[in-house]
């Protein structure tokens, strides 16, 4: 017998007893299902079993650990179905590509078509594995034998990932007769997993699965095109230069071009640039450059680099931070905590920065003022403004897109740019990488570089940083006139050296260990190489430092 200590309460339990039976039976104090537990400050899939006396704490829905083990277990029921609906042979390839909303779109290639009767059959199929309730199954393979067991099911991007592991050994999970691998935790069968619904979108799926906040509960799909067609455009980008998944950009690696890789990567974003630069020239009347976007997005090199192409045309740029326009320390509202709320609108003095905009527009020269984050309080240093006919503004600030932050300017004075890191590499195919991920890595190096803050204290904020973003940024985005993707395809390789020393420092016991942790885990699939020879422009560049920029 082994004794289970739960929040101070001990049980005896026969050795080998797996933590499912003993969540289920705690499973009636909790108002979301337990999904993973905490085993003397380790994580663990409910599956596992109980070896020795041990503390437990339970892990549910709710958690931003539970969620990814739910929607994991979720797209594995997805392909499982497909392949149960569809005879295998005519499926070439099934891809997890990105994340729009709570949808999560999975393309398809192969014989098969995506339509009505195809989602039908596949959300009959999902709630039959409900119904039945199917273990999920976890095995430590050989990698060898791992390889051969992917081989034989033509997952060949999982035959890459493989080639560049350091560990012997790795794990995969089976469902019924299908066997797949996952990196991050699993639920224990299929019954797990309830809410779902399976739509089709454009010319793949859309799996719809729960907020973490409500994971009782299914949203309404809201399409979003201009962020979908930013995200395509990723993706056919990757394609182009045979890079699909990690193993793809190891490959590369290995093979000594990455340095061709690189160039072709600022040249892409460069032409994007361009084009963006072009379609606000050819929009006359614009005077304003609006550039928004969420945490560690690159807007500041982003802007430095679009103002470059309007000077090409003769236009003359002026950059201003919204930052610049804070309402006094002392006036600026506070969140539910008592914390200043420097993302909320009203932390901006907006009447004032309207009357300036609305001043410059009409011809005037306008004072502009900066914030001293030191004292808390706007100062005026002699920067006069007056705008000619060539003169352009480059705004940049988190509130950009939402037109209460420049209400009194002309729609057609406003050109407004959505800019965000989205990720289109994949792990492999059924891994994606979410784009928050990198950009936490991202932050993670710039704030260590820049702020002297550590990774833990990064981490500890970026759930607040993430609040502020889905309050005062990503409604807005489908208003922008252009859209911008800021992620290089190479940028996780240079940014893991800089990162990982950063993430050991996180100790065991700390509350920000197990996403460390889980970052940890992650690089490890990247083959690391050194930012010596990037481009003094790139992006990347803003986080790793080394820009021509002042960033």
């Amino acid at each position: 017998m082994i004794t289970v200590t739960i929040a101070g309460e001990e049980k005896q339990y026969e050795e080998g007893t797996t933590y499912e039976k003993i969540a289920e039976e705690y499973q009636k104090r909790y108002d979301d299902t337990i999904a993973l537990v905490i085993a003397d400050g380790k994580i663990r899939e409910l599956m596992k079993k109980a070896e020795g006396d041990c503390e437990l704490q339970f892990i549910t829905l709710k958690n931003s650990a539970g969620h990814k083990a739910y929607v994991r277990t979720a797209i594995m029921m997805l392909i499982k179905a497909l392949y149960d609906v569809e005879p295998r042979e005519n499926i070439e390839k099934i891809k997890v590509e990105f994340a729009i909303g709570q949808g999560y779109y999975c393309s398809l290639k192969g014989n098969v078509k995506v339509d009505d009767t195809l989602v039908e059959r596949l959300n009959v199929r999902m709630q039959q594995l409900v119904m039945e309730n199917i273990p999920v199954e976890k095995k430590n393979y050989p990698i060898e034998e791992a390889i051969a067991l992917f081989e034989r099911y033509g997952m060949e991007d999982k035959k890459k990932l493989f080639k560049y592991r350091r560990s012997s050994t790795v794990n995969v999970y089976r469902m019924g007769d299908y066997y797949d691998y996952f990196y991050g935790y699993m639920l224990p069968s299929t019954g797990y997993v309830k809410y779902f619904n399976v739509i089709s979108y454009e010319s793949g799926l859309m799996l719809m699965l729960p907020d973490r906040k409500e994971p009782k509960t299914l949203d309404y799909f809201e399409p979003r095109e201009k962020l979908f067609r930013a995200l395509q455009q990723s993706t056919v980008w990757g394609e182009m230069m045979e890079i699909d998944t990690v193993g793809d950009l190891n490959d590369r690696i290995c093979e000594g071009n990455f340095g061709d890789l690189v160039l072709v990567q600022e040249a892409l974003q460069e032409r994007r640039i361009a084009e963006i630069a072009e379609d606000i020239v050819g929009r006359r009347g614009v005077k304003f450059v609006m550039i928004a976007g969420p945490s560690s997005s690159g807007k500041t090199t982003f802007s430095h680099r679009l103002s470059i192409q309007l000077r090409s045309y003769g236009m003359k740029p002026h950059p201003i931070a919204v930052d610049d326009y804070f309402v006094d320390r002392e006036l600026t509202p506070r969140d539910q905590k008592g914390n200043y709320d420097f993302e909320c609108l009203e932390a901006i003095d907006i009447a004032k920065f309207n009357e300036d905009m609305s001043a410059l527009l009409a011809g005037d020269v306008v004072e502009l003022p900066s914030f001293n984050f030191k004292t808390g309080k706007r100062e005026y240093k002699g920067n006069f403004k007056k705008l000619g006919r060539d003169d352009i503004l480059v705004i940049e600030g988190i509130h950009g897109l939402n037109d209460k932050m420049s209400f009194s300017l002309p729609s057609e004075s406003k050109y407004k740019i959505y800019i965000s890191a989205l990720t289109s590499l994949n792990v492999d195919e059924h891994n994606r990488i979410p784009t928050t991920d990198g950009r936490l890595i991202r932050r993670m190096v710039r704030d260590a570089r820049t702020r002297g803050m550590s990774a833990k204290q990064t981490i500890a904020m970026w759930q607040s940083v993430r609040r502020g973003e889905e309050q005062n940024i990503f409604p807005f985005q489908e208003s922008a006139d252009a859209t911008f993707n800021s992620v290089l395809i190479y940028e996780l390789a240079v940014l893991k050296q800089f990162a990982e020393p950063l993430l050991f420092s996180i100790r065991e016991g700390e509350p920000e260990y197990y996403e460390a942790k889980r970052l940890l885990k992650f690089l490890e699939y990247f083959l690391g190489v050194s930012s010596e020879d990037l481009p003094k422009n790139s992006i990347v560049r803003e986080f790793v430092g080394g820009s021509v920029f002042h960033v």
